[in-house]
């Protein structure tokens, strides 16, 4: 199972840049995540594809999307929480084998303003994974760079939006619940490997960025770990996409 995801800041913007080509490659699973947009607007379709979608109440802004070759059982929009499930920002589809969780994890914004209701959410979400009764593949835009080695200047970032002690910590603890970070799994040394770089400063050019994009797989799936890909040459967004192998 070839598996990918994407925050693509925007899927229309997005459908005249990179994404075409990436999803040409063929992966038997492509996550999407800030689609900023209703099904209803799309005027473009993916031949071999099951679409499903998520949204937020308001256009263009957050949603999510998965794009799969293989149907799955079930496909369930949100966490079943009527406050944390307007924004478009969980999509989970159930296969024989385990679950897919297609996450983007809310900003905490400028000044942590909205850190507060970060915490609410994470807390949230942690036990909705704990829920399942069989493996979970989580993926999506975190919006966390958990350790140092993950974001170009941890001093002058500390305390920030994405690295804070809270949003770190609370990236520790869902690790704790039975997760592994497939890319530091089998990349566990790796420096300069982000998926998110500001558009300020020539960022990406000179990769100061964040990896805040992830694939995180229940411990009993960590041996079937293969490949765990960041794609920093495609395009199209602030953020690349990620990918993973599941033998």
């Amino acid at each position: 199972m070839h598996m990918a995801s994407w925050n693509v800041n925007g899927l229309r913007a997005c459908m005249n840049k990179d994404f075409p080509d990436f999803v040409r490659r063929g992966f038997d699973l492509i996550a999407v995540q800030e689609t900023k947009m209703h099904p209803d607007q799309a005027d473009f379709t993916f031949p071999g594809y099951h679409a499903y979608w998520n949204w937020a109440e308001k256009k263009g802004y957050s949603g999510t999307l998965v794009l799969t070759k293989r149907e799955p059982i079930t496909v369930t929009r949100g966490m079943g929480i009527p406050e944390h499930d307007t924004e478009g920002r969980v999509l989970t589809l159930e296969f024989p084998e385990y679950y897919l969780v297609n996450v983007y994890t809310p900003n905490s914004q400028r000044e942590l303003a909205r850190l507060g209701y970060r915490m609410a959410w994470e807390d949230a979400f942690r036990a909705f994974l704990s829920a399942f009764n069989k493996p979970v593949v989580v993926c999506g835009d975190l919006n966390v760079a958990h350790k140092e080695i993950d974001l170009a200047n941890p001093k002058s970032n500390a305390g920030s939006a994405g690295f804070s002690p809270q949003e770190r910590g609370k990236m520790t603890e869902l690790l704790a619940e039975g997760f592994t970070d497939t890319f530091r799994h089998l990349h566990p040394e790796e420096k300069g490997a982000y998926t998110w770089w500001t558009y300020i400063g020539k960022a990406r050019e000179k990769n100061v960025g964040w990896r805040i994009d992830y694939f995180l797989v229940s411990d009993s799936f960590k041996t079937n770990i293969k490949e765990a890909t960041i794609y920093p040459e495609v395009m199209g967004s602030d953020h690349c996409p990620v990918g993973l192998v599941l033998v």
